[in-house]
Order: structure tokens, then sequence, then C-alpha cells
């Protein structure tokens, strides 16, 4: 049994720590705010201060919203670093900047600890079903001394390069999920104002190259108007900014991104940026005065 930190009990991060729990270790956690009814069921040590997680834990996990959060938890008098000893493992399994990401590596790496960047895709149905994929960066050692925890929490677990690379991986999945949304939203929408079946249209191609996971789930999602989130617009948009601010320092032209970004704009300026990312379907429709289903645009 090993003494783990988990620090971020969102909705991805209560049943990842739940997963490691599960496996029989000792959780020390800290959040912002405790949840009713306890998603750990009592059986972790909830500590003052991320610095007392870190005194307490071996390994620390962190599950946070976007890079100034994780820089807090990590750098203020009260966070992680203040509480680290030689030879702990801080994994951070947010999705944030990969340029930060090889600072805070750095900065922990200077006080004689390892860092993992982490990131996860597969959502809360994922997370609760411990079936993530896990893109990981860092260094060979820490990531074998941490796998068999991984695996308590996905499926997929890939060590991608060193510290930055696992985040620069996240990323790219970003741009691959928002393009892929965009398109079966096109798609749909352009079946149903030709005045054809979404539904079946959808059902038809399933069978074919078209085939996706996205189509699947979130095509679903777009004929149901069942945008209760699962990833938020808003966090998708996160996510797209690090793409957009990336290419910019590399000299990289992404223009379908840049694309997708705006129409995740238009539904977050249009109050939707609560809703699942599936809902980008909503600033096609907007567009185009016509919804992918007969019942209009639902938020």
């Amino acid at each position: 049994m090993a003494s783990i930190g988990f620090i971020g009990l969102g909705v991805m991060g209560a049943p990842m720590a739940l997963n490691l729990q599960n496996g029989g270790h000792q959780l020390f956690v800290h959040t912002r705010t405790r949840r009713e009814p306890d998603p750990l069921d009592g059986k972790a040590r909830y500590c003052a201060s991320a610095a007392e997680v870190a005194r307490q834990a071996e390994i620390i996990f962190l599950m946070l919203p976007d890079t100034p959060d994780v820089q807090k938890v990590l750098f203020n008098d009260d966070g992680v670093a203040a509480g680290l000893s030689a030879g702990k493992v801080v994994v951070d399994m947010s999705s944030i900047s990969p340029i930060e990401t090889k600072d805070f590596a750095e900065r922990i790496n200077a006080l004689g600890c390892t860092y993992l960047d982490a990131p996860v895709s597969g959502g809360e149905v994922g997370a609760k079903a411990a079936s993530l994929t896990i893109m990981v960066g860092g260094p060979d050692d820490a990531f074998e001394r941490v796998r068999p925890l991984f695996e308590l929490m996905g499926k997929n677990i890939t060590l991608v390069g060193g510290n930055g690379a696992g985040q620069t991986t996240k990323v790219a999945n970003q741009i691959i999920v928002a393009l892929t949304i965009e398109a079966v939203s096109e798609a749909l929408l352009f079946a149903s104002k030709a005045g054809a079946d979404p539904a079946k249209v959808r059902q038809a191609l399933m069978g074919g190259f078209a085939s996706s996971r996205i189509l699947e789930v979130h095509g679903e999602r777009m004929i149901k108007r069942a945008f209760n989130p699962g990833f938020r617009i808003d966090l998708h948009q996160k996510d797209l900014n690090l793409a957009l601010q990336g290419a910019r320092a590399l000299g990289v032209a992404l223009p379908n991104t840049a694309t997708a970004q705006e129409l995740f704009n238009t539904c977050a300026a249009n109050g939707m940026g609560r809703l699942d990312h599936s809902a980008l379907c909503q600033a096609l429709e907007l567009m185009a005065n016509h919804p992918i289903a007969p019942d209009g645009p639902a938020q």
C-alpha cells in the first residue's frame, strides 16, 4: 500500500482518486470545497493544505482546471513544493500549457523530486470506468514507479517523451477531437437541412469509413439534444487556446483549429460555455437557422 496524495476532486478527479483508493492505497487529499456526499466514502484523510498532502504522501497527483491553478497549488506558500522532501514524485494529470509544464518540472526537480505530466482523455465516463487514456511526459524510472497507479485509472498508458511531451500530446488530442466534433456537426446539419433523418444518416455512417467514436457518442448527443457536460465547452476553449498559443510560438498555422475555436467562442457568447463540447453544433445551427434535431437548439 502506498501513501498517495490527490489534489482536485472535481468531475474527473473524484472518480480517479476513488479508483486509487479502491486499489488499496491510503489517500491524503486537499480540495477547496468538500462535496456531499463524500466521493471517497470518508476513507481518505483530508488535509488543510496542499503542503500537508505533500508531507504525508510519497506520490502526489494533481487534477486541476488550468495552468494558473496548477502553479498556485504547486508553488504558493502552502503549496505542494513547501511540503516536498527528496525522492517524492509529483504527477500532474491536468491539461495545461506544455511550456509552463517544463518550468514546473525544473522547479520540482530542483527540490530533489521528480515530475510527470500525465494528462488524460476519456472524460467523466472514462474516469469512472478506469479506462482513461493517459499520456505521460517525464523520466523512465519515475514512469515505471507510477505505472501501477496509472493502471488503476486507465487502460491506454503511454510514456511519450520527456517533461512537456504528455501535455503536447493532450493538446494534439484536443485538436483532433474539436475538429471531428465540427465535422460531425456539419455533416448532420447538412443532412438535416437536406431533409434526411439525421438519426438514420448517423446510423448509416457508423458502418462506413466515416465511423468514429465522436460520431457514435457526440452525434447521438446532437440528435437527442443531450448536452449535459461530460467535457465542457469552456474547458475545450482553454485547450484550443493552448494549441493556438503553441502554434504561434512554433510558427505553425492551425487554420481549422482556429475555426473550431471561433465556433466554441460563439457558443460561449450565447451562454453555452458550460454545456458539453458536442454543443458546438449549436453555433453552426445558429448560422444556418436550422437545427439538427426537430425540436431546435436546446440548452
